[in-house]
């Protein structure tokens, strides 16, 4: 029997059966024996067979197999660094939620983000929340943001939960899709999910005033049906954002307007770091590449990790400065 998981809590997986209803299943032992080096070898919108276990007093299931993944997203597993963690799988579209203040999203954690979808396939959507918060500074910092990534290629909208701004657009790009809302604690994934879908009712809590951060809602991942033919993926807020399995040639390739110029580089290994005749950094001179975009490459490329409440402004300015 075939079914789709839906939520996951470590032990437990809910899965929704082929007739559509949603059952208990816990994991086979040998699948942690199998080398997956993940710290959790099932996750929400993997498609797994199963059996029944109809010995207790209440019927679940057994996982017995998990089918190939089409795409998935990682980061670095919280507790065991040399382990990734799998976030979710199978995605058609990842819509990152940016705030510029209410809590801060760094560049750097936008394009940790981006460099991960662009590895495993999956189109990327910026999502601006909280537009109805803005003042004056705020807006063109945010017009700026939007400025950097619509040039680059990704879509970027406006949004409002509170006020229903950009929820038909929103709408009609998740439809007919399995979605994944991902960002900062605090940034609005859950309020917005119940913006979309009022029935769900999802836990939401405010931003914390004493540090401008988000507190954790969503403890973890988890797929909801909604009304309008669209799937999402509601996943737990992420303070800093780590990237695993990516070579360092690789790692340009994931930047969209690094790949356009590559060839025009005088060496076909170049790290866009300190080769000579790069057009990368000449690009970069000619300010027809972003510094906040390059500083982010070099971050990754270095192995440094992304840093919560100091990081780059879109112009390359430190936030402590």
């Amino acid at each position: 029997m075939k079914g789709i998981v839906y939520k996951s809590t470590g032990s437990w997986y809910t899965v929704k059966t082929e007739s559509g209803e949603f059952l208990e299943c816990r994991i086979k032992g040998k699948f942690r024996m199998k080398g997956i080096k993940s710290t959790n070898p099932i996750a929400v919108g993997d498609y797994v067979d199963y059996d029944l276990d109809e010995t207790a007093d209440v019927v679940t299931g057994v996982i017995t197999n998990i089918h190939d993944r089409k795409n998935y997203i990682v980061r670095k597993s919280v507790n065991l660094s040399k382990q990734l963690h799998i976030i979710a799988s199978n995605i058609d579209r990842l819509f990152i939620l940016v705030t510029i203040n209410n809590p801060v999203t760094t560049t750097s954690f936008i394009d940790r983000l981006l460099v991960t979808a662009e590895a495993y396939g999956i189109e990327a959507i910026i999502v601006f929340n909280k537009v109805d918060t803005f003042d004056e500074a705020t807006l063109d910092e945010q017009l700026f943001l939007q400025h950097i990534y619509t040039e680059i290629g990704y879509q970027c909208i406006r949004v409002s939960a509170a006020e229903g701004k950009g929820l038909d657009k929103l709408k009609d790009l998740m439809r007919d899709k399995v979605s994944m809302f991902t960002g900062h604690s605090g940034v609005g994934k859950s309020t917005l999910v119940n913006a979309l879908e009022p029935s769900l009712n999802l836990k939401t809590k405010q931003i914390s005033e004493q540090h401008q951060q988000g507190q954790h809602t969503t403890t973890f991942a988890e797929m909801f049906d909604l009304s309008f033919g669209a799937k999402i993926i509601d996943t737990p807020g992420i303070r800093g954002f780590g990237i695993v399995e990516m070579e360092k040639p690789e790692i340009g390739d994931y930047f969209p307007e690094f790949f356009a110029l590559k060839d025009q580089c005088k060496f076909n290994n170049c790290l866009h770091k300190e080769e000579p005749h790069c057009a990368i950094k000449d690009a970069l001179d000619n300010d027809a590449i972003f510094w906040s975009r390059y500083k982010s490459y070099i971050q990754i490329l270095d192995g440094e990790e992304e840093h919560y409440r100091t990081d780059i402004y879109a112009d390359g300015r430190n936030q402590e400065e």
